[in-house]
């Protein structure tokens, strides 16, 4: 069993910052890379950023220069510092880990960014 818990949502005023965190435990051996999504009700889930097991970040346009995702290994964790807050950028947040063949995610945490 694997399990991923995050943390770190929240309400925030525009221009905020909040920081998200997902420790994964269990039988999970190997991480290759972990990552943030978000999904808004009607939409699809889509990629936030990413990190590898190299440390190469990736981030959707929408984010770059105002989030920094990173890891720690030793404690199987990802970070994202969400900075610069918007209003568009509220949504449930999940985590996701990829680890060999497979993927796990996280139960989500909602950021709900206010005018």
């Amino acid at each position: 069993q694997v399990q991923l818990v995050e943390s770190g949502g929240g309400l925030v005023q525009a221009g905020g910052s909040l920081r998200l965190s997902c420790a994964a435990s269990g039988s999970i051996f190997s991480i290759n890379s972990m990552g943030w999504y978000c999904q808004t009700p009607g939409k699809q889930r889509e990629l936030v950023a990413g990190i590898n097991s190299d440390g190469n970040t990736y981030y959707a346009d929408s984010v770059k220069g105002r989030f920094i995702i990173s890891r720690d290994n030793a404690k199987n964790t990802v970070y994202l510092q969400m900075k610069s807050l918007k209003p568009e950028d509220t949504a449930v947040y999940y985590c996701r880990v990829r680890a060999g063949d497979y993927v796990y995610w996280g139960q989500g945490t909602q950021v709900t960014v206010s005018p």
